[in-house]
């Protein structure tokens, strides 16, 4: 579960908080309620940030939330998580990727997983945890290949990645302008979808 909450800051305006609690430690107030039961954040100026914590993560970005969900859910209702954020979630430099998530790109395993894994969270497990649709809708990525070298660096990347189980497509430069027609494609030896 999660609040959303109000923190003078200043004059920086005013601080979010998300506070993640597990069902029996619930605070029971009206704005706790109201985001429990319409599954919608508010910002509720008369609910106070709670005075404890077990962690406390600064910054509402694609990190920082990140961070707080899968510590709270790690805790499994044992630990109690506060996010602090100045504006909105995401309203800071995040909002600049928005959209963009890709799995292609990576010659580490391990970051190759993360990526696989983000996207699994967004397009199906969050759904199902909450009910709701996090609008995430897959629409694909092509990586251009515009000289021998980095031909031949995608060529390997898409090698490792089809072995870590992530799809990767070599196109023509034709097969890239049908895919993306505002593409120039006078000087594409390859992309990589």
């Amino acid at each position: 579960m999660l609040l959303l909450r109000s923190l003078p800051i200043a004059k920086h305006g005013r601080m979010q908080g998300i506070f993640y609690r597990n069902a029996a430690g619930c605070v029971q107030n009206k704005a706790h309620r109201h985001v429990r039961e319409q599954g919608r954040q508010l910002t509720s100026k008369s609910a106070p940030v709670p005075d404890e914590a077990d962690v406390v993560v600064v910054g509402g970005g694609i990190i920082g939330s990140s961070v707080a969900y899968h510590l709270a859910k790690l805790g499994k209702g044992k630990r109690e998580v506060l996010l602090l954020e100045r504006d909105q979630l995401t309203s800071g430099t995040t909002w600049h990727a928005a959209g963009l998530m890709v799995t292609f790109g990576s010659l580490s395993e391990t970051s190759t997983e993360f990526r696989k894994y983000t996207k699994k969270l967004y397009s199906t497990i969050l759904e199902e945890e909450t009910g709701q649709s996090t609008g995430f809708k897959p629409c694909g990525f092509i990586e251009l290949a515009t000289n021998a070298d980095r031909l031949e660096e995608f060529r390997r990347i898409a090698t490792f990645n089809r072995y870590c189980g992530v799809e990767v497509e070599e196109l023509s430069a034709q097969q890239v302008q049908d895919k993306f027609p505002l593409c120039n494609i006078d000087d594409v030896l390859a992309g990589f979808y």
